[in-house]
């Protein structure tokens, strides 16, 4: 009896333990992500820098945070997500790590919009889409959240600590914080990870025995990212999916996660405090987000969409009359609300690319990933160049609230149909 229990007693299957030193990777680096809203006032005042000037750092790390993804995903194919989150984390680390040493604007946006913007884009959401893909049938959308959640997870940690230190020690140590936190991560993704199922003898969670799902690729990574951005561009739900997606992008990583802490700032808040809100942000985003990738394996994905983008622009809206020196309740709430909604989109925009492109669901995702970002830089030097000329930020709340809602009638558009 003891035999034939132990026989039919089945161990955790190893996407689970994937998924975790996934989780821990991307944890490590959003350390640098959490750090643009915490650094805009040390920097300014250290140098003289406008907030024009180093939101247009902000902004180029956005953008090629955003244009990486697409070819590490095909990179992620042909070499492995071992070998490319790797060398992403160090790419991070001495981004980091070098903004310590410079002296001139220029080296602001190779340091921290290149090098971290490369490294962060080539294990951005993309690596959470081919994970996800490679490693679970059964629970997709739920790990999806999970994983997604983990950059929130990532900011709750990293945002109040950075914020204490930029203010105590200097922005210096927190910089270089962040680059230790990178480096520490790099040896669980080369001794852990493993690309595929079928390295390890196994399948895909939920997948039936013996298939093999996933092979590897040996068309050029770059040629292969092109070529199905040719080939998606050519159907009006990739535009309804980027058009979307960079409206998100916007409305969080470049207005609110880049602009929130200087404009509670200017009505007197205090940093660390502004910092901690947007680390409660943080907490409530790791419940949205598992959330939405719940419901994403059981309400159509482009539904969820339109309410997610509806209710933030809505929220946005009524920011600009939520500012004040202290944190009002009403400001609590539109940070808890806020935070179930910061990345709740990632689940269902990942279904819909996977439902609509198939194999090349990742790929695509990874260019509607791009459009993110680039809408988040823009809203990072729009907002830093609106606050320098109009001395607030209203403006910018305004028209944001006003982009998410229509995010919201593109995404109910979305039909389920290749070149629909």
């Amino acid at each position: 009896m003891t035999i034939s229990t132990t026989t039919r007693t089945r161990r955790l299957h190893r996407a689970w333990f994937v998924a975790a030193v996934a989780f821990v990777a991307i944890l490590g680096a959003a350390g640098f992500r959490a750090t643009p809203g915490v650094l805009i006032t040390p920097l300014q005042e250290e140098f003289g820098w406008t907030k024009g000037t180093i939101s247009l750092a902000v902004s180029v790390n956005l953008v090629l945070y955003g244009l990486t993804a697409p070819f590490a995903a095909a990179l992620m194919d042909r070499f492995g997500m071992r070998r490319v989150v790797s060398l992403a984390l160090l790419l991070v680390a001495i981004g980091s790590g070098l903004t310590v040493l410079m002296t001139a604007s220029w080296q602001l946006l190779l340091f921290w919009g290149v090098f971290v913007g490369l490294g962060t884009g080539s294990m951005a959401l993309v690596f959470v889409a081919t994970v996800t893909d490679r490693w679970f049938v059964r629970h997709r959308g739920l790990v999806t959240g999970v994983l997604t959640a983990a950059g929130a997870t990532g900011q709750l940690i990293f945002l109040p600590v950075l914020a204490q230190l930029a203010e105590g020690p200097g922005w210096r140590v927190a910089s270089l914080t962040v680059a230790g936190a990178a480096l520490a991560v790099v040896p669980f993704v080369w001794w852990l990870m493993r690309d595929r199922p079928e390295d390890v003898g196994t399948t895909a969670l939920g997948a039936e025995p013996g298939v093999v799902r996933t092979q590897p690729v040996q068309q050029n990574a770059a040629v292969r990212a092109l070529t199905v951005l040719r080939s998606a561009a050519r159907t009006r739900a990739f535009w309804f999916l980027a058009g979307g997606f960079a409206i998100c992008g916007a409305s969080t990583n470049g207005l609110v996660g880049t602009h929130f802490i200087p404009a509670a700032h200017d009505h007197g808040m205090a940093e660390p405090v502004a910092a901690g809100l947007l680390a409660i942000i943080g907490i409530f985003d790791i419940a949205g987000t598992i959330a939405s990738g719940w419901l994403s394996d059981k309400v159509n994905p482009k539904v969820l969409l339109g309410v997610y983008y509806g209710l933030r622009g809505l929220s946005l809206m009524v920011l600009p009359g939520l500012f004040a020196a202290t944190t009002e309740p009403s400001m609590l709430i539109f940070i808890v609300f806020y935070g179930l909604d910061w990345v709740a989109t990632v689940p269902p925009t990942v279904a819909l690319c996977r439902r609509i492109y198939g194999a090349d669901g990742a790929i695509v995702f990874g260019w509607v990933f791009g459009s993110h970002q680039i809408g988040a830089a823009f809203a990072a030097v729009g907002a830093g160049l609106t606050r320098d000329h109009l001395g607030a930020y209203d403006l910018a709340w305004y028209v944001s609230g006003a982009l998410c809602l229509l995010a919201a009638g593109m995404s109910l558009a979305i039909g389920h149909a290749k070149g629909r």
